[in-house]
C-alpha cells in the first residue's frame, strides 16, 4: 500500500516503487557507495537488485580534472552516461542504495544539479525492500538509448569561494553533516592530510539523526525539529556540508522534504576546506 507521504520528486516508498517497477517510463538506479575500503558495491550490485535497476558509480560519474573525491559530473559526461544507461527525457527515476551513508541522496542531488526534477530516493533504500522480501535479480537490464536533456542549475552547488563568503558574512546558515567529534575536531579526519574541525559559524546535524532506526527518513515535522534543535534558522539560506559531499545530500533532501526553498550543496565540503591552511577552521561546538 502506498503512503500519502510518497512524492515522486524526493522520496517513495517500497511499496511505491513495487506498484510502479513495471511502469514503461520508470527508471531505477543502484547508487550504493561505500566510505570504508573492503566492500564492493559494484559487485554487490551484480550479486543482487531490484529488477531492472542500472548502476551509477560515483566514483566514476564525476569531475576528474577537480582533485577531490567525486565531485559533480561536467553536464556533457552526465548526458554520455545516462544515455548509455538508457536514462533520459521522461522518465520517472528512483534511486536507491545499500549504504551506511545514504549515498542515494547524493546521486538524486546530481539528477536536482542537472535540472531533473522527477527523481525519488527509494525510503529505506535495498535494505527494507530485502526485509520486505521483494524481488531481485543479478542480471543488468537491457539498456537502450534514450535522449536526454539537462541544464545545470547552479543556484544548487557551491563552490570554495562563495562558501568562505558565506561564512565570512554570514550570510547563509552552513549545516554539516559529519559526527559530533568530527565536527569538534576531536579525531582525525579519515582522509589523511586534512586539519581536523569545522567552517567558521557552521552548525553540526549529523546526517544519521534524519533516519529511523530501518534506514527510512524521519517525517517533515521530525526533521524540521532536527534541524530546529541543531540551531538552524530555517528562515534562511542553508548551505549543506560534510566530509565529500555525500551525506551533505541527505540535509539537502530533508530541505526539500520540510518545504525549505533556498539551499545549496558544498560540493568540495571538508575534504577541500580542510585541505588549504590558509582557510581558516573552528573546533569545538558550534
Amino acid at each position: 500500500m502506498t503512503s500519502d507521504s510518497d512524492d515522486p520528486r524526493t522520496l517513495v516508498s517500497t511499496a511505491w516503487l513495487a506498484a510502479h517497477l513495471n511502469d514503461p517510463d520508470l527508471r531505477v538506479i543502484d547508487a550504493t557507495w561505500f566510505l570504508e575500503p573492503g566492500r564492493d558495491a559494484r559487485a554487490e550490485y551484480d550479486a543482487g537488485h531490484i529488477p531492472g535497476a542500472r548502476f551509477f558509480d560515483l566514483d566514476e560519474i564525476a569531475d576528474k580534472r577537480s582533485g577531490l573525491p567525486h565531485m559533480a559530473p561536467q553536464p556533457e559526461m552526465f548526458i554520455s552516461r545516462m544515455r548509455a544507461m538508457g536514462i533520459g527525457d521522461g522518465h520517472q527515476v528512483v534511486i536507491y542504495d545499500n549504504s551506511p551513508v545514504h549515498s542515494a541522496a547524493r546521486v538524486w542531488w546530481t539528477f536536482r544539479l542537472m535540472g531533473k526534477t522527477d527523481v525519488a530516493v527509494l525510503d529505506g533504500g535495498l535494505a527494507k525492500w530485502r526485509a520486505e522480501d521483494r524481488p531481485l535479480e543479478d542480471m543488468p537490464p537491457v539498456m537502450r538509448d534514450r535522449h536526454i536533456t539537462v541544464q545545470r542549475q547552479a543556484g544548487l552547488v557551491r563552490d570554495v569561494t562563495q562558501v568562505a563568503s558565506a561564512s565570512k558574512l554570514e550570510s547563509h546558515e552552513i549545516v554539516d553533516a559529519r559526527g559530533e567529534a568530527r565536527f569538534r575536531g576531536e579525531v582525525p579526519e579519515p582522509r589523511p592530510g586534512l586539519r581536523a574541525g569545522h567552517i567558521p559559524g557552521a552548525r553540526n546535524l549529523p546526517f544519521g539523526r534524519l533516519y529511523e532506526a530501518d534506514g527510512t527518513m524521519k517525517s517533515p515535522e521530525a526533521l524540521r525539529a532536527e534541524f530546529v534543535a541543531a540551531g538552524v534558522d530555517l528562515t534562511r539560506p542553508v548551505v549543506t556540508t560534510c566530509g565529500s559531499g555525500v551525506t551533505a545530500a541527505s540535509l539537502f533532501l530533508a530541505l526539500d522534504r520540510i518545504g525549505h526553498r533556498d539551499h545549496s550543496l558544498y560540493d568540495g565540503s571538508w575534504a577541500e576546506w580542510g585541505s588549504f591552511p590558509d582557510l581558516k577552521i573552528a573546533t569545538g561546538d558550534a
